[in-house]
């Protein structure tokens, strides 16, 4: 298991949307944001704050039901996958994923219910909580997003 490359402490949701907006600032065509918590942990707050940085989109809604919700970036194609609803990892293939994981950046809410499909070249974000709030802690085995992750820069804590 990789080691934390970033902790970050996030007492309030406006701290969570300020962590996806950084996170947006280093993404690139091909990375996966593989989100994990439990329910309520700051995920969708997450998630929406980095595709609204990068596609300007003003609604973001949850793809609990859709599963995968799509926008457009200046750069490349922004993918949202909520698995929380999938009954088996090989469902993955039918809504799209393996074209998503090369042709744009992927957020993935629940990505555990993917089983072995989950991508080895990840960004892996966890959500824990820490008193009243949660610590992020990101982590890769990547060296060169180990560079990108440096550069979020202080706000780690």
């Amino acid at each position: 298991m990789e080691s934390n490359d970033f902790e970050y402490i996030s007492s309030s949701e406006s701290d969570t949307i300020a962590l996806g907006k950084k996170l947006a600032h280093i993404a690139k065509r091909g990375d996966t944001f593989a989100l994990f918590g439990t329910l309520g942990m700051g995920k969708s707050v997450l998630a929406r704050a980095f595709i609204q940085e990068l596609s300007g989109a003003m609604e973001v809604p949850s793809p609990t039901f859709t599963l995968l919700q799509s926008y457009e970036g200046a750069d490349f194609e922004i993918y949202h996958f909520d698995l929380y609803r999938l009954k088996s990892p090989e469902e993955i293939f039918e809504i799209g994923m393996e074209d998503a994981l090369y042709d744009g950046a992927c957020l993935i809410e629940w990505p555990e219910r993917m089983g072995v499909y989950l991508p080895r070249n990840i960004f892996r974000v966890e959500f824990q909580p820490e008193g009243e709030g949660r610590k992020i802690s990101i982590s890769t085995t990547s060296e060169e997003k180990r560079q990108r992750l440096a550069q979020l820069g202080e706000g780690g804590k």
